[in-house]
């Protein structure tokens, strides 16, 4: 089954572009020291000091920032952390998901109420005043703190709709036959159960990437993460702060809001393979 999702996921031209797309900014991402023309934080070359907010030139394609600062090379740069902190965050968030949603499902119960009594209170609250509230309360700042933060605030979804799905799985006939066998629980959960919402899973991980680096950026944006890393989410608050908008800098704050949004892009269209791979009505149509 999974081989057959692989296959369909591969054919579906949604799926494929937006592969193609992160498969792009892996790319930079990976070489940035090899594409990029400066070191991020470098502001000195043999002619002297680069200008201070200068407009795009043939040796600044982007222009500088206020420090004087190459922003092709920051934009560049950027993407490693801010692809990180994505996929790393997608990560932990579909595994806290799908490891809760599969044991609220299948084993019902008290632990079923537990975990849902939990879940209900972070769908409750809104989940971007909640992640300000708390990345405000940590005084460390760096990349670490926001994967935790994002990780922390972000499983609920995900883990309500695998959890839904695990019961209408759990409810089908192939199931029922490995129980009255005597089959160990865990093993029907992982042979049985697991395979049939790989999609689901799937889809999960690329919402909570999309949520994640959104999230990034609007943490970076108001400064509640580490304003001195490179990425494009502090790339947006320095721009912010140093007025760009006000002189008209758009080669300062449009770059890295056209590179959020087309890197979301990329997780969107797999998202939508995704449900037109599992649903065979939309798939037809």
């Amino acid at each position: 089954m999974i081989k057959d999702m692989l296959k369909l996921f591969i054919e579906n031209k949604k799926a494929m572009l937006g592969l193609i797309i992160l498969s792009m900014f892996i790319i930079v991402a990976v070489f940035a020291p090899l594409i990029a023309p400066f070191e991020p934080k470098q502001r000195e070359d043999a002619a002297g000091e680069f200008p201070l907010r200068s407009e795009p030139t043939s040796k600044h394609l982007l222009g500088t920032t206020h420090a004087g600062y190459d922003i092709l090379s920051r934009l560049i740069y950027g993407t490693r952390l801010t692809l990180l902190v994505g996929m790393v965050t997608g990560i932990i968030t579909t595994f806290v998901a799908l490891a809760l949603g599969l044991i609220s499902g299948y084993f019902k119960g008290r632990v079923d109420d537990v975990i849902s009594f939990v879940n209900s209170i972070f769908l409750v609250i809104p989940s971007l005043p909640l992640i300000i509230v708390v990345a405000s309360y940590i005084t460390i700042k760096g990349v670490l703190p926001i994967i935790l933060v994002l990780s922390l605030t972000g499983w609920a979804w995900g883990a309500r709709v695998i959890r839904s799905q695990v019961l209408s799985v759990s409810e089908r006939e192939f199931v029922k036959v490995a129980e009255v066998l005597g089959e160990n629980p865990f093993i029907i959960v992982f042979r049985e159960i697991l395979p049939n919402i790989i999609s689901l899973v799937m889809a999960t991980f690329f919402t909570s990437t999309l949520a994640a680096i959104i999230g990034e950026a609007t943490l970076e944006f108001i400064g509640l993460g580490n304003v001195s890393a490179v990425t494009w989410g502090t790339m947006l608050y320095w721009a912010q702060n140093n007025a760009a908008l006000l002189y008209n800098a758009w080669w300062w704050f449009l770059p890295p809001g056209l590179f959020i949004g087309l890197l979301g892009t990329s997780f969107a269209l797999m998202n939508f393979a995704i449900d037109e791979i599992s649903n065979p009505k939309i798939r037809k149509r």
